[in-house]
């Protein structure tokens, strides 16, 4: 609140050579300043805005002038009205656009449109050339997905918790993406993406190696297709699903044979489904385990014993200190494979206590 428009003028007169902004919460910021960021920062690269009180036309000014902008980045952009664009004119050096919890997405198609180089995208209109799209909590339904199935050499599939999408938009986009390589799925518990959409990828991307499933319901069916058909596997991420138990986990011991990274969090498996993962999985060479309550202590030496070189975390903590029915699991987001893990908490003081978690694989 502290920084207005007098403020980034005076910041970008005496940094001529700034190539990366990033403007959060800055709430006193006007088409006055933006407008300088424009006229000044010719040599920017990224630009990232959000929670700001600008609007379309603040963003067409910087784009529009900074001819080697590069990457944008707008989340929560308050003053993105119907009937402005973001124009496509000056943007032929956009490589990257990601857009998260926009109310009026479209507003941003003519500046994709426009930027033929653009490669990597996290939401909007798409050409045929991108590889890597994140669709995260937007307004993006099947419809999408069919325009998305045209991209044949798509790498890399993030659907986060998007409640209009299904398996009928899932299916087309397996069919036609055959090279997928990375999919991250978080259902959002909305039961909309499951069995059906997963057999679809097991058929038609036989060359997947990273795949992490959150907050869906799949079971045994898919996890086999998955398991026999991709041999490439090598990262697989099970959050949050309820309906994968040890005859799963068995199942993947048995067949993925490739595997060499594995995150289980928050399913009902127990000692017997880790035990068969220690037993198979020959190239297995990280795995984690956490909030699975059947899964005791008592597994860490067993893997120890006939497992030596298997680095194995396992974290149980949370429901030694607390009732099952007190967590919420709220988030799961980016980076999966890499399994990194970030965790926030909050406990509010009412009758009953509750814990919420933000988890990351």
């Amino acid at each position: 609140m502290s920084v207005n428009d007098e403020g980034l003028i005076l910041i970008l007169l005496w940094c001529v050579n700034l190539t990366w902004l990033k403007l959060r919460g800055c709430r006193e910021i006007t088409e006055a300043g933006m407008a300088a960021v424009g006229k000044n920062c010719k040599a920017l690269k990224k630009l990232s805005c959000a929670l700001c009180v600008f609007g379309i036309k603040e963003i067409n000014v910087v784009i529009s002038r900074c001819q080697g902008s590069e990457e944008l980045s707008v989340k929560r952009l308050r003053g993105a009205h119907d009937g402005e664009e973001v124009v496509g004119s000056g943007t032929t050096s956009v490589t990257s656009v990601c857009l998260k919890e926009i109310v009026n997405g479209q507003s941003f198609v003519p500046l994709m449109i426009g930027s033929k180089r653009l490669r990597s995208l996290k939401i909007g209109n798409l050409h045929t050339a991108l590889v890597d799209v994140h669709l995260e909590k937007i307004q993006v339904s099947n419809v999408g997905l069919v325009d998305l199935s045209k991209c044949l050499s798509l790498d890399t599939l993030h659907i986060v918790k998007i409640a209009e999408c299904s398996n009928v938009g899932l299916n087309l986009v397996a069919k036609n993406c055959r090279m997928l390589r990375k999919l991250h799925v978080d259902g959002w518990r909305t039961n909309r993406i499951g069995d059906d959409g997963l057999i679809f990828v097991a058929k038609h991307c036989i060359n997947l190696q990273e795949l992490a499933l959150i907050g869906i319901y799949p079971t045994s069916s898919s996890l086999e297709a998955i398991a026999s058909k991709c041999k490439a596997l090598e990262g697989l991420a099970l959050c949050g699903l309820n309906t994968i138990g040890d005859a799963e986990i068995e199942c993947v011991a048995n067949k993925c044979v490739a595997l060499k990274k594995l995150c289980i969090k928050g399913c009902p498996i127990s000692n017997v489904g880790i035990e068969a993962l220690t037993s198979g999985c020959p190239n297995l060479i990280k795995f984690k385990v956490r909030r699975c309550r059947k899964v005791t202590s008592m597994v860490v030496e067993w893997v120890r014993k006939h497992r030596e070189s298997l680095a194995f975390n396992f974290d149980n903590s949370d429901y030694e200190a607390l009732n099952a029915s007190q967590i919420d699991h709220d988030h799961a987001a980016n980076d999966v494979i890499h399994f990194t893990e970030k965790m926030r908490r909050w406990l509010l003081q009412q009758k009953h206590q509750m814990v919420t978690m933000d988890w990351q694989c």
